[in-house]
């Protein structure tokens, strides 16, 4: 399973209704895609107390095939037209689960990125994070939650999908918060759960 994301961040004096009737008008178009688990619209703005306003799309793909034919289909090209062409992050999902709110809509997102520490074997690292990653599945709230990692920068990516507003995080643990303008799951169902390695 593979996890993509890519950022779009806009002006400080951007109109974000923009982005919220994109959503509404375009955001059916992937409810249905092959080899999608899930993408969820995500946004934050300033005026909730971002630093940014951002839209942030955030994707799981139950099949790299399903991830090619949309960044090299029509979907991509028109983030492209609309906003030029942004960069792609990607990750290898290393565990996936669904929350005791699994059958709720989820209102918000949360996005943690870190390092792999220093000096410690990957393998135990990543051993380590997926054990924390079983324990907060469980968290009241959780609509869903993946575990990734990107081996090129050794970083730690844990995506989660909240039923209400999101929780705050601990002083040491700076997350990123967004807004669910809508989820498109046409895959979710099958997508495996628990520990994937």
């Amino acid at each position: 399973m593979h996890a993509m994301q890519y950022d779009i961040t806009l002006p400080a004096d951007y109109d974000m209704e923009i982005i919220r009737k994109r959503v509404a008008t375009r955001g059916h178009l992937l409810d249905d895609f092959p080899g999608l688990g899930l993408k969820a619209y995500l946004m934050r703005e300033r005026e909730d107390g971002s630093p940014v306003n951002q839209y942030a799309p955030f994707y799981l793909w139950a099949r790299a095939a399903g991830m090619n034919d949309f960044l090299w289909g029509p979907g991509f090209q028109g983030i492209v037209n609309d906003f030029g062409r942004p960069v792609v992050q990607h990750w290898t999902v290393l565990a996936y689960d669904e929350g005791p709110a699994a059958a709720a809509s989820p209102r918000g997102a949360t996005r943690q990125r870190r390092p792999l520490p220093d000096g410690v074997p990957p393998a135990e690292a990543i051993a380590a994070e997926l054990d924390r990653h079983a324990r907060e599945s469980t968290d009241e709230g959780v609509v869903a939650r993946a575990l990734a990692v990107d081996p090129r920068h050794w970083e730690l990516l844990t995506f989660t999908l909240w039923a209400e507003a999101t929780p705050a995080a601990a002083p040491d643990e700076p997350v990123d918060r967004f807004q669910v303008l809508h989820l498109s799951a046409p895959g979710r169902r099958d997508l495996p759960h628990g520990r994937l390695w």
